[in-house]
């Protein structure tokens, strides 16, 4: 297939990889849900584009191919993949002991910016995931610029829209969450998940 069909179903394809593959729960899109669920849409935001900021900043690295070069220095993935797990578990820890939405003081401050920038960048499955995407498909044979230009582009897209979901979804179960004993259960069922999703993405 050539021309403007095979372009329309090659990004097709792209979007798709990167909805099934860098859409599926891991420490990222939970812990964004996780903190939607915690502290709310608006005060979550801060945090979620951190982590949005943080993965376009792997998809630049992907595509410079700087990923093969951190993970080619001796203790370089074993060392991203210990930050990212003692953040995570003082992520999961905050998300537990979070007080419910309905006796919350607006003072206590949130997870910042620089707490989801960290997660992403330091977040093994993030480098997997993006560089499986980015690979998976090639939009224009023999012109690899535009080809990677056209794709970061597109993918950028898709982690703003990605993280946007899982925080909506998370920012949605808040308004069930003014009930203490709901709220404690949901908030530790949270921190739990993104424990295990951390676990499997280092698993895989």
């Amino acid at each position: 297939m050539n021309g403007p069909n095979a372009l329309y179903y090659s990004i097709l394809s792209l979007l798709l990889a990167s909805v099934i593959i860098m859409g599926s729960p891991g420490p990222s899109t939970i812990s964004a849900t996780a903190m939607g669920a915690a502290y709310g849409f608006r005060r979550s935001l801060a945090y979620v584009s951190g982590l949005i900021a943080g993965t376009v900043a792997v998809l630049l690295a992907v595509a410079a191919g700087v990923v093969a070069i951190l993970l080619s220095v001796p203790h370089g993935a074993l060392l991203l993949t210990v930050v990212s797990a003692v953040y995570i578990l003082y992520l999961a820890f905050k998300i537990a002991t979070a007080p419910p939405l309905s006796r919350r003081d607006d003072h206590v401050a949130a997870p910042a910016f620089s707490g989801g920038f960290l997660l992403a960048v330091a977040n093994p499955k993030a480098y997997l995931a993006i560089a499986a995407v980015f690979a998976s498909v090639s939009l224009f044979q023999d012109r690899r610029l535009l080809d990677a230009t056209v794709k970061i582009a597109l993918l950028t897209a898709m982690i703003v829209a990605i993280h946007m979901a899982w925080l909506f979804v998370g920012a949605s179960l808040s308004r069930f969450l003014r009930d203490p004993k709901i709220s404690r259960i949901v908030n530790i069922s949270l921190a739990i998940l993104l424990v295990v999703a951390t676990i499997v993405a280092l698993l895989e």
